[in-house]
């Protein structure tokens, strides 16, 4: 018996909604500025699946694909390298404006600021994104990763020239060690998407590097034609990556926003347990958060998502493992005519759960309280390309985590 898919309505109570503004358009726009600085930028694609929307009686589907980005098979560094800019900007009394790709590996920006060694801790993708920048940038890098976690990912990580470990903890557990560990270092800085009490101008800079993702793709939908996604589903581990896409098309939609999905691994569905609960606060889940999707096997929600997420997210649901690994299946074996989009674990599981709300009335509950039908445009993000090539292979050709 397979196990099912959970979800809840978002029966919070509203909050101040004093955050929202930290990822307002003009915020945004200076990540999109930083980002498009780096020699390697260039936007991702948008993978328009019209036979995928087709079949699942959808009036359109789009897969934003960030395996593409940088290089680096996951949209993670979007974060990580804005939050360096913006923490050697604060540093040097500057505006982020002119911390520009050129500028920061500049002779002069080594006077001026010097070193600094940025300490993360990483399921793989926002270790290999900080790593890459500081290489890129001429800082120092120390990356911690939880027990269990990819040697695949561990190796990338390394190639990118970052002192990096296994611990035998998980992940929120690593988040501890890298601030203990930047808190006893000369200019040790800690780089985290995980916001809490005195820890909250850093994740912000991050959501908002990750806001060049949504502003890329809400420039590419409304170059075909859609003005206004009528669904956007994102999928959330701390909740960094929810609350900076929500956050963003709140703003960018402030009358008519679309409906928002809240997506989470059943192992780590700190958000959606807060969000059963209706009182409106977070709640952590403990243990060894074991789940094919490493990328959002976090246990701890941010503080400043959350309180986005409260306010603007309209359900939130819990996946099983099994959801992920069908949607890895059907972006990889697309529909005739349809891109197709190499999505690794974390980055397929939105794929898996549209699919399940509408191919069969198993999920009608749900289906229809979001109001999905064919004329609905539908947003996705696939997070992550293929950054664990044997797990990838054991779900692709050999069917592991099968539906039925």
């Amino acid at each position: 018996m397979k196990e099912q898919i959970k979800w809840t309505d978002n029966h919070m109570p509203a909050s101040d909604d004093h955050n929202l503004p930290l990822m307002a358009l003009a915020e945004v726009a200076k990540a999109r500025f930083f980002h498009s600085s780096f020699p390697q930028y260039s936007v991702t694609p948008l993978a328009r699946l019209d036979g995928m929307a087709s079949y699942l009686g959808l009036g359109g589907l789009f897969v934003k694909d960030e395996s593409f980005r940088f290089g680096l098979n996951a949209f993670k560094v979007l974060g990580g390298s804005f939050a360096m800019a913006r923490y050697i900007a604060h540093q040097m009394g500057r505006h982020v404006s002119e911390m520009t790709y050129d500028y920061l590996i500049s002779e002069q920006c080594e006077k001026e600021f010097g070193h600094a060694t940025f300490f993360t801790a990483t399921d793989g993708n926002h270790g290999r994104g900080i790593a890459w920048a500081a290489h890129k940038l001429g800082q120092k890098a120390v990356v911690h990763m939880p027990k269990g976690s990819s040697q695949a990912r561990y190796e990338n990580i390394k190639k990118e020239g970052a002192q990096v470990t296994i611990e035998d903890v998980n992940y929120d557990d690593c988040v501890r060690m890298a601030a203990a560990e930047a808190a006893k270092t000369t200019h040790g800085v800690v780089v985290q998407d995980t916001a809490w009490e005195g820890y909250e101008e850093i994740p912000t800079w991050i959501m908002q590097g990750y806001g060049t993702m949504a502003s890329e793709a809400a420039d590419q939908l409304r170059q075909v034609g859609v003005n206004r996604p009528s669904h956007v589903f994102v999928q959330a581990g701390v909740g960094s990556l929810a609350g900076a896409v929500i956050g963003y098309f709140s703003n960018l939609f402030p009358n008519d926003p679309p409906k928002f999905v809240v997506v989470e691994a059943r192992a780590a569905d700190c958000l959606y347990r807060g969000a059963m609960a209706g009182d409106g606060n977070p709640r952590i889940v403990t243990g060894d958060l074991q789940t094919i999707m490493a990328g959002l096997a976090c246990g701890e929600p941010n503080i400043i998502s959350w309180d986005i997420l409260r306010n603007h997210a309209n359900a939130f649901v819990s996946c099983p493992d099994w959801v992920s690994a069908r949607g890895m299946r059907m972006l990889g074996v697309p529909v005739k005519g349809d891109p197709t989009v190499i999505s690794g674990e974390s980055g397929a599981v939105t794929m898996g759960l549209i699919a399940a709300l509408m191919e069969t009335d198993e999920y009608k509950d749900l289906r229809d309280y979001l109001g999905l039908d064919r004329f609905s445009q539908v947003l996705l993000f696939s997070t992550e390309g293929n950054t664990d090539p044997m797990k990838f292979r054991k779900v692709l050709w050999d069917g592991e985590y099968p539906t039925v």
